[in-house]
């Protein structure tokens, strides 16, 4: 006869000589490549001082479209996006590739984490995402095809893959650990920095280049976006004031290209070459709405689920946030569902929450969106300053919104969430702390 009870001490007695702590997950390198600027530093300076990267699409192609305006990343002749930008380097590569090797340079150099061994190597992956391919690639090699098979590009296929940004930095560099793409709309930048610290976390990796790139901008892009009624257009001649974050004279979203990678690092693996940590990834919570291919549901209760989750994830209880740097695209229904989540979620503790939505001052860059306001909740953690969520004149409700100006941040200690929301009713929370 089997003795149950001998059994289930034996399991309780190897579960507790298996265990080991979670390794703990933290930031020590920032690249960014964005319509605020080229660098981590310039970019965030410029975000808290108030600058928009938001300027007018001057090209005759965009003349007849209901939307002419987005975040267009600033270049001058022999600059490094310029350089990143060549006809040698697009001829193999898409230009949001080219993107996300400008900013990996940076994070990498500013986390002094450029390995020559293979064993360093071989602990180091990467999870860079894409959330939509460069339509005018495609149009422009349909022509091509038109004029004969041979003027088709050998390369067109790789350009075209979302992968390719991962692909080419591994190759770069030699990382050998997890060669991770993810293409999830606009939350792919969130999926891919949660997907590098789980990565970490359960010892897939000891440091991931993470983050996200978009480069997408163009006459086709624009108008399918105009066609889903998601882009402003009450704004054409007032590009500065188009993004409107939780104001009630939003009218939709305006696109942005760039990218922004962040280098994630094992804690003890950090300290053991006394790098220097920005700040902390305690928790990663992803969801789905199941609802709709555009609109989130309506009692938001897909943000719900997925921030709760990057707080039971990270052990974080309700009342240790006091900041969250929103999704908000500055659509009329999704800023408005967003509010309502973190209503719903934090109750009373709402309102001692300080909300932030910076794609006021930069745009929505889709599939670089996540990453790039997750590096600004980590400087945030970091300098104790709140980023401003710009042209909020007249906010949908009373949440503890950070308007027009940057704030202090006051707390024992700094931790907030950052939401990404995609298409497809994906969403994605990353909980992110002080050191």
């Amino acid at each position: 006869m089997v003795k149950y009870s001998n059994i289930s001490t034996n399991i309780i007695r190897q579960i507790k000589t298996s265990y080991q702590p979670r390794r703990r997950v933290v930031v020590t390198g920032l690249g960014v490549v964005s319509p605020l600027g080229t660098s981590a530093e310039l970019v965030w300076n410029n975000l808290i001082q108030g600058h928009c990267g938001i300027t007018s699409l001057k090209s005759d192609d965009y003349a007849k479209l209901p939307c002419r305006i987005a975040g267009i990343i600033p270049q001058e002749p022999d600059d490094k996006v310029a350089k990143a930008l060549s006809k040698s380097n697009l001829k193999s590569m898409a230009p949001a590739t080219c993107l996300a090797l400008v900013a990996t340079a940076e994070a990498l150099t500013d986390a002094k984490w450029l390995p020559e061994s293979d064993e360093e190597k071989e602990v180091t992956g990467v999870a860079i995402g894409m959330g939509m391919i460069d339509l005018k690639d495609v149009c422009d090699t349909n022509d091509a095809l038109k004029l004969g098979y041979n003027k088709v590009s050998p390369f067109f296929v790789p350009r075209i893959l979302p992968n390719m940004a991962a692909g080419h930095i591994s190759i770069k560099y030699g990382f050998r650990g997890p060669n991770h793409a993810v293409s999830t709309a606009c939350a792919t930048g969130a999926h891919s920095i949660g997907d590098a610290f789980r990565f970490i976390r359960n010892g897939d990796a000891d440091v991931m280049v993470c983050g996200g790139a978009e480069a997408c901008i163009s006459p086709l892009a624009i108008a399918g976006f105009c066609r889903l009624r998601a882009l402003s257009t009450s704004f054409n001649d007032e590009p500065l004031k188009a993004s409107r974050p939780f104001d009630k004279r939003r009218d939709g979203f305006v696109m942005g290209e760039g990218a922004a990678v962040l280098v994630l690092e094992e804690y003890e693996h950090a300290i053991k070459r006394n790098a220097k940590m920005y700040a902390e990834i305690l928790g990663y919570g992803l969801s789905g709405d199941a609802s709709h291919i555009t609109s989130p549901r309506e009692d938001g209760s897909g943000a719900v689920l997925s921030m709760m989750r990057a707080l039971n994830d990270g052990g974080i209880g309700k009342e240790a946030i006091t900041h969250i740097n929103a999704h908000a695209t500055s659509t009329p229904t999704g800023d408005g569902i967003e509010s309502t989540a973190i209503k719903r979620l934090f109750q009373g503790h709402a309102s001692n929450i300080s909300v932030s939505s910076t794609k006021g001052a930069h745009g929505h860059l889709l599939g670089a969106a996540g990453n790039l306001e997750a590096l600004f909740t980590v400087l945030s953690c970091h300098h104790g300053v709140l980023p401003p969520t710009l042209n909020l004149e007249e906010p949908v409700d009373n949440l503890n919104y950070v308007v027009k100006t940057s704030r202090k941040w006051e707390s024992d200690r700094r931790v907030a969430l950052k939401n990404s929301f995609g298409f497809g009713g994906t969403n994605a929370t990353l909980c992110i702390a002080q050191v």
